[in-house]
């Protein structure tokens, strides 16, 4: 047990070192925390924002770079998880219930898509997929009495289409429902959804964010903006909550009346918080991002330029080239396409085992997003879940390589490339 400094007693206070401390953000290693009285308990059951209950809930460290995470998206709170998975779940937890509907692309990671095509149907939940290409009179149609959201990736994974953000954030706002965005690929560094309409956003931390493959983590970030109680389709954020005594969300935390319920409730009751020693590692993996994102994004568009003259490759994907058919709305949203490209080897499935078990440098990993390059046959191995149709429709055929640039030098990266092809 650890006894609580008045400086860790706010949820979102951070660490700040003070003089003769250590500059470097402390682990602070403990399931629960000390107080002086009973009174002083009580008061932060009443409110736990006033300190801290249990590790279940919030600890110092993962508090520290929730609010760095916080402060680079532009939020007005954060609430870090166990996985990206994790994160994307209770993001939708906490807006819709038994008997509600929700809308996605389904340009979208492929454990996303049987998280919300299966896992969550399950629940009761429905999502209802729709096409980029659609007008946005087609998307409106797919709209339901019980749509209480829409989701989308900046930079789908593996697929690589680039989220029209701000299209679909006033598609959801003209019906009165928040737009939720995976900001994984992209990171801050990169794209900052919120100044596109966006209203909350998610992160899988164990990707660009971690950088270094060290740990899982997953984040959700409030921005503030969406206005629950004029929606009018949002009852539980201004309703008392039972299980919560009676608290009414949007009078007692306004702005944050949603990071706060997500905390005292769907934490409280799932608890899926990530350990001290996840956040301290992820900090040091954010205190980098900027950096590595800029490296990432040079190596990614030289490798890009090498593909596309490869005579063994039908077609690459990279938002960065000029001739992507995302190109464009990469231009207006990112300042850098990331570093991860997809592309497809002539010959299908065969040849492109053979060009991956041909790799040297590269390693070939369920991973992504990683200091060190690594790549994935996506039909074979993440997405295999998935129906022909389904793979299709996420922008996949048997041919597709998911290749991750990591930050080596670009010349060894290509190398490696240049002698696996020829092995085809």
């Amino acid at each position: 047990m650890k006894e609580m400094r008045d400086e860790t007693l706010c949820l979102h206070a951070g660490y700040s070192p003070k003089n003769g401390e250590p500059g470097v953000m402390p682990i602070v290693q403990s399931t629960t925390y000390v107080y002086n009285s009973a009174k002083d308990v009580a008061d932060v059951f009443d409110d736990p924002t006033l300190g801290l209950i249990y590790s279940r809930f919030a600890n110092p460290t993962v508090m520290a770079v929730e609010e760095k995470i916080n402060a680079l998206e532009g939020g007005v709170g954060a609430m870090a998880t166990s996985s990206g998975q994790a994160a994307t779940l209770l993001s939708i937890l906490n807006i819709c219930q038994a008997g509600d509907s929700f809308v996605s692309v389904p340009q979208i990671y492929g454990g996303t898509i049987n998280l919300f095509s299966y896992t969550l149907k399950k629940l009761g939940i429905e999502c209802i997929y729709v096409d980029q290409s659609w007008t946005d009179e087609e998307i409106k149609a797919a709209f339901k009495p019980n749509t209480k959201l829409v989701f989308g990736e900046t930079i789908a994974n593996p697929a690589l289409t680039v989220f029209d953000i701000e299209r679909f954030a006033n598609i959801a706002h003209s019906q009165g429902v928040p737009l939720i965005v995976d900001n994984t690929f992209a990171t801050p560094a990169l794209c900052k959804p919120f100044d596109f309409g966006c209203d909350i956003v998610v992160h899988s931390t164990s990707k660009y964010l971690d950088g270094h493959a060290l740990q899982n983590g997953g984040i959700i970030i409030d921005s503030g903006n969406f206005d629950w109680e004029a929606s009018g389709k949002f009852p539980e954020h201004w309703e008392p909550d039972e299980s919560y005594h009676g608290t009414i969300y949007t009078k007692m935390y306004g702005k944050a009346a949603y990071i706060v319920k997500a905390r005292m409730q769907l934490m409280r009751d799932f608890g899926t918080y990530p350990a001290a020693h996840s956040g301290f590692l992820l900090n040091l993996g954010v205190e980098t991002l900027s950096i590595r994102m800029k490296q990432y994004c040079e190596n990614a568009l030289k490798v890009a330029e090498y593909l596309v003259k490869s005579d063994k490759i039908e077609s690459v994907t990279y938002p960065g080239l000029p001739g992507d058919p995302n190109y464009a709305l990469a231009k207006k949203y990112l300042k850098g396409a990331s570093g991860v490209i997809s592309f497809v080897i002539k010959g299908g499935r065969a040849a492109a085992a053979k060009f991956m078990d041909s790799l040297t440098l590269a390693r070939n990993e369920v991973h992504v997003a990683d200091i060190r390059t690594c790549v994935l046959h996506p039909a074979s191995e993440t997405h295999r879940q998935l129906t022909d149709e389904q793979l299709v429709a996420a922008g996949i055929s048997g041919g597709l390589i998911r290749f991750s640039v990591g930050l080596e030098n670009v010349s060894d990266i290509i190398k490696d490339l240049d002698q696996a092809l020829n092995k085809i």
